[in-house]
């Protein structure tokens, strides 16, 4: 008998709808019922590639005896955590405040009006791993509910207050004149948490920390600091050959489980492989290593064969298992190998590691042993005839992986993970000298303001045609910074517009008036016990962080010295966090560092104004924003009176003033560098 998510959008909410928990999504009418019945509310969150979501459903959603506890003494809430970040930023903070942790699943036992006072991640259906069973904490928090009611709301007003207190606490105002000894300080804190010799940052699981990554190479831009730069490509190099990285279809899975690299959780996310695309150009960039653009131009294919929606979007996710078990897809036995390659299996297992008792399990995670020349010599051919075998050995076990039964796919498209990926889009269009990644951006970018943006109210969910739940902060900020970037390689103010009226939106309604920053929710959202100001990286980078971005190029595009003074607030109010804390704080990092050394506006005007432009874009110069004048009277300020229909001119901007217009971009260069 199906329960009230059947008719839920959501595919992790459609996983649970044949549960014998009578489930509810999140909404007032819970909540009501709740009220109405005086029981507490469990809020479970979680999300369709999450592997313990998935056991935990197993072993205690899908068991009788359990649901039944469950309805009679709670109502019971389930969460797609990407439907409402907002949801679980204030759930998941009041569970690591109880419990020292977060992870998914997320449970959090919540009063009718909302508020928190129990919860934890992951408990078995019996007793284990010195945890106590599900079963166990049901009934004790049933019993506390029961009796002893001032408890639970001691409880939840602390956690309350810890929360609304908790974000403000990490502002801490630095005054004093901004260096690039603050900027060294970052790398040097970056390093010693570094993996030099198998690269990433720390142990165990380890995740790909693009952030950190694009900072250090920046860092190197600016000071030619060859341990920044060292173990940033270390990195880069160790995921591109591990098997983090699919090494037949291209894509990243969302971590590696071992500190080598070797060993993913299997889910393929998208805002992973966005950010990791950004994290390859930037290294191609600098290096022009064909490696990274092959790893480029392969995860762009994978996100567009595998999670491109026909309508023009990007889906959020696959799952990490098929059949009930990790991983299936992607791993093969020697046997199957050979069953696919025949007789020429050999040179191309050499390569990948495939053995016949395994690296993983009994079964080969495909990864790069060794480099491709000491793989030729062993087989005394040359290195391109050994790159041939491999192509092809790939292009046959890719078809036939396409055979297998498949993950899930989760085929909802979320706003501000589609903008991270038209970013990196344009980044791979920019850097790989390809008009046709530029294409493809300008064609998604038309989707996203179609389906995303109704009757002037922007939307953070679309599936199947349909658009929902208000737009959040990541939403706005992301598609602001998508449409600045495509603005800057395609030459189209329009953009430029579009993104300065949204910004406008955000500083209206999401402002904070006591730090400066922003709240991740909009004051029109009162479904949420607690209003938040998110500053740290996570997953993705932080949502004030790429505010601060976009106001930075607002501001010196539109002439807006409000946008430059509200960012010069907003640094000074994160500088010491990204010293101390860099790796969270990855993204304030970047802007930091571009603050100090200067963001500079180049301004392209003339007959070869576009050519101009993808000149200066192609290379290496993330201080640099690119704007092309088109026609004598613009919207945009800086544009203004710097229109020429024939003779080429480039101007380049500070914050100050702007420079005598130039001809040539080796000219630019002398002004950009200078």
């Amino acid at each position: 008998m199906p329960n009230r998510l059947q008719s839920e959008q959501s595919p992790y909410l459609l996983q649970h709808s044949h549960n014998p928990v009578d489930w509810y999504p999140w909404g007032d009418e819970a909540f009501d019922k709740a009220r109405n019945e005086n029981k507490p509310v469990l809020v479970s969150i979680g999300y369709s590639a999450c592997h313990w979501c998935h056991v935990m459903e197993r072993e205690s959603f899908e068991d009788e005896e359990i649901a039944a506890f469950m309805n009679e003494h709670f109502v019971c809430i389930k969460v797609d955590r990407e439907e409402h970040p907002d949801v679980d930023h204030i759930y998941m903070d009041a569970v690591s405040a109880i419990t020292g942790s977060g992870g998914w699943p997320l449970n959090a036992f919540v009063t009718p009006d909302r508020l928190p006072f129990y919860g934890g991640t992951y408990f078995p259906p019996r007793p284990a791993y010195s945890r106590p069973s599900w079963l166990q904490v049901l009934h004790r928090m049933a019993e506390i509910w029961y009796e002893q009611p001032a408890e639970v709301t001691r409880q939840a007003e602390q956690i309350v207050t810890h929360l609304q207190q908790a974000s403000q606490s990490i502002l801490q105002k630095n005054t004093s004149a901004y260096t690039m000894d603050e900027c060294a300080k970052i790398a040097d804190d970056l390093l010693k948490r570094a993996d030099k010799e198998k690269g990433g940052f720390g142990g165990a699981p380890k995740f790909p920390g693009t952030m950190a990554i694009s900072y250090l190479i920046e860092h190197y831009h600016y000071t030619k600091s060859k341990p920044a730069l060292d173990q940033a490509l270390l990195s880069l190099d160790a995921m591109a050959r591990g098997g983090i990285y699919d090494q037949l279809g291209g894509g990243f899975a969302r971590y590696a489980t071992d500190s080598n690299w070797l060993v993913p959780h299997f889910e393929k996310m998208l805002y992973d492989n966005a950010l990791l695309i950004s994290a390859y150009c930037d290294g191609y960039s600098i290096t022009k290593n064909d490696q990274y653009k092959t790893v480029i131009e392969d995860t762009i294919g994978f996100v567009t064969r595998e999670l491109k929606d026909e309508s023009g979007g990007y889906y959020s996710a696959i799952d990490a298992d098929s059949e009930g078990v990790e991983g299936k897809f992607y791993v093969w036995s020697l046997e199957e190998w050979k069953e696919v390659l025949q007789d020429n299996y050999i040179l191309p297992a050499t390569y990948f590691g495939v053995t016949e008792q395994g690296n993983w399990e009994g079964v080969n995670i495909l990864n790069v042993k060794d480099d491709l020349g000491e793989v030729a010599a062993r087989y005394a051919i040359t290195v391109e005839e050994a790159k041939q075998k491999i192509v092809f050995a790939k292009e046959k076990l890719l078809e036939a992986r396409q055979k297998r039964i498949r993950p899930c796919t989760d085929d909802k498209c979320l706003l501000s993970w589609n903008a991270m990926m038209n970013i990196s889009l344009t980044k791979a269009g920019n850097a790989l000298n390809d008009v046709k990644y530029i294409m493809i951006a300008e064609q998604h970018m038309k989707w996203m303001l179609e389906h995303f943006l109704v009757k002037e109210s922007l939307y953070h969910v679309w599936k199947k045609g349909v658009a929902k739940i208000t737009a959040n902060l990541d939403d706005y900020s992301f598609l602001i910074q998508a449409l600045l970037q495509l603005s800057s390689a395609n030459g189209d103010s329009g953009y430029l517009l579009t993104a300065s009226k949204l910004c406008e939106v955000v500083c209206k309604q999401f402002t904070d008036s006591t730090s400066g920053l922003f709240y991740f929710t909009s004051d029109f959202q009162k479904d949420i016990p607690v209003k938040k100001v998110e500053v740290y990286d996570g997953a993705t980078p932080s949502a004030n962080a790429v505010m601060a971005h976009n106001l930075i190029l607002l501001g010196l595009c539109m002439e807006n010295s409000d946008y430059i003074a509200r960012v010069d607030t907003m640094l000074q109010s994160m500088r010491d966090n990204a010293m101390r804390y860099s790796y969270s704080f990855g993204y304030w990092a970047i802007i930091i560092q571009r603050w100090i050394k200067g963001v500079k506006t180049v301004i392209c005007a003339g007959k070869q104004a576009a050519d101009l432009r993808a000149e200066i874009l192609n290379v290496y110069l993330p201080e640099v924003y690119v704007v092309t004048s088109k026609k004598e009277i613009s919207e945009i300020p800086i544009l203004e009176k710097r229109y020429f229909e024939d003779k080429n001119h480039i101007f380049v901007c500070s914050q100050q003033a702007c420079s005598l217009p130039v001809s040539s971009v080796d000219d630019a260069f002398r002004l950009i560098l200078g």
